[in-house]
């Protein structure tokens, strides 16, 4: 997928924990490890604000768009 989520980036930066910033945004860890690995199909722009509020960043700290590699061109 070309969205490429990088929020394990910024809990190293902040010195968090994926279980702290479940429940600091309030929501699951389960939920959290979902876009933290980059299985989400969505993300809310309330989670996604909500993100960035506690991560004290912009939505492109977390969210970055790579274009796939074409095989065969």
């Amino acid at each position: 997928m070309p969205i490429v989520v990088d929020i394990d980036v910024m809990l190293a930066r902040r010195k968090m924990s994926v279980g702290e910033l479940a429940d600091r945004v309030g929501i699951t860890p389960a939920n959290l490890a979902v876009l933290k690995n980059g299985r989400a199909k969505a993300v809310r722009f309330a989670t996604l604000a909500a993100l960035c509020d506690v991560l004290d960043c912009q939505p492109g700290d977390l969210l970055r768009w790579e274009a796939e590699e074409t095989v065969g061109v």
